[in-house]
């Protein structure tokens, strides 16, 4: 009954239920157990022979291959992810962004990546992989015509985010992959902000899915996790590598992340509706000069999401009317119901500062159709809160920032 592979061909909702509840792992009860351990026992020495011979989910070996809490939750993330051979689950999501490119590159190899791409990601292009003899180069992800002439032999993979950290642009993912594809070149995509129920990038022809579960699927904000999903080609690879690196997650965390899967589509679909009436609410403001939320019909790259996504989330920016930077933190700090820290996709609102130019290295920042006092933003993340409550608070934090 609780078998994952029963709820194929289900809705969401009940994908969501069912999925990595297989009762070999759940027993008798409704959730896998948490199964703390570090060393699995074996019947006898034929057993214990055995055991280095069949590396996969669901015999035991040792603590850093998981047991059925980790399992369960892997198997859950594949089965909610069309196109998935299988999962791995690595401790942050910037793990699972290192862990995933340290599979596909080598020495020297040229990486591709977004110029609107997540800063970790952008730290790791310029650091690590440059330590480790990649090098980053980065492409504008509204340019596809650019992102194919930028492809050249040393080329091995690209990373794609779709809407791009910040500001939220729209790439042709679709589009960019079948180019990636063609050239030879490994695609990756940062999906955290829609994940496989928004966007399910397999689908779209990506190779490797990465998500923070951090975000979404943990949805409390009180668990770090990320995961890579992939199919036949590149799963046993990305094995292969995290576990050669010694990556291994919490069955604690492991189990906190399928409770908040279990709710995701309804958060999600809270928030999206949420953020939609809030970003409709502040494209009118005389004081905002652009909302970047490509859910809303109007904002930058909304044909492309409509085109290829199938839902979205709280997370969206807005820019400033020539407000400079004193005004815009005088407004972050006036808000009451959104926190200021890092991190989005947890039950409660969040706000930080946009100020994208020096992160930037062949796309301008602001854009097209901005003035230069018009660069400063605000990232919300939006979270359950009633939405009424949180414009209500926008408003008075809009009055206040004028306030000397």
């Amino acid at each position: 009954m609780n078998d994952s592979a029963k709820s194929a061909g289900h809705g969401t909702g009940t994908r969501l239920v069912e999925a990595g509840r297989r009762r070999e792992w759940t027993g008798p009860v409704v959730n896998p157990p948490v199964w703390r351990g570090s060393t699995h026992l074996y019947e006898d020495m034929a057993a214990l022979a055995e055991g280095p011979r069949r590396n996969e989910d669901g015999r035991f070996f040792y603590g850093r291959r998981g047991a059925p809490t980790q399992w369960a939750l892997a198997d859950a993330l594949t089965a909610m992810e069309p196109g998935a051979a299988g999962t791995v689950l690595y401790p942050s999501g910037v793990s699972a962004i290192a862990g995933a490119l340290m599979t596909v590159l080598r020495p020297g190899d040229v990486l591709l990546m977004t110029d609107n791409a997540y800063d970790p990601s952008r730290a790791m292009g310029k650091g690590l992989l440059a330590d480790f003899g990649v090098e980053t180069r980065f492409f504008d992800p509204l340019d596809t015509a650019a992102f194919g002439a930028a492809i050249c032999d040393r080329a091995r993979a690209v990373l794609l985010e779709a809407p791009g950290s910040l500001t939220m642009e729209v790439q042709d993912v679709p589009r960019l992959a079948a180019i990636a594809r063609d050239r030879g070149l490994v695609s990756l995509i940062d999906n955290t902000w829609a994940g496989p129920l928004g966007f399910p990038a397999l689908e779209r022809g990506v190779d490797i899915a990465i998500m923070s579960l951090t975000k979404h699927v943990g949805g409390h904000s009180d668990l770090m996790m990320g995961s890579a999903s992939a199919g036949e080609d590149f799963y046993p690879k990305l094995r292969k590598r995290a576990q050669s690196l010694g990556l291994v997650v919490s069955p604690d965390d492991a189990a906190l992340a399928l409770r908040g899967l279990r709710t995701m589509e309804v958060r999600l679909q809270r928030e999206t509706q949420s953020a939609l009436a809030i970003a409709g609410w502040l494209a009118e403001r005389p004081e905002v000069a652009l909302v970047m939320c490509p859910m809303l019909p109007g904002s930058p790259g909304h044909d492309i999401w409509r085109r290829d996504f199938t839902g979205g989330c709280g997370l969206f920016s807005f820019v400033f009317r020539g407000a400079g930077a004193r005004r815009r933190n005088r407004f972050i700090d006036a808000l009451d119901l959104f926190g200021i820290g890092y991190s989005w996709g947890g039950f409660e609102s969040l706000a930080v500062p946009v100020d994208p130019a020096p992160m930037r290295a062949v796309t301008g920042w602001p854009p097209p159709g901005l003035d230069e006092s018009d660069r400063h933003g605000v990232r919300l993340s939006i979270g359950l809160e009633d939405p009424a409550d949180l414009i209500a608070d926008i408003e008075q934090a809009l009055a206040a920032m004028e306030t000397p």
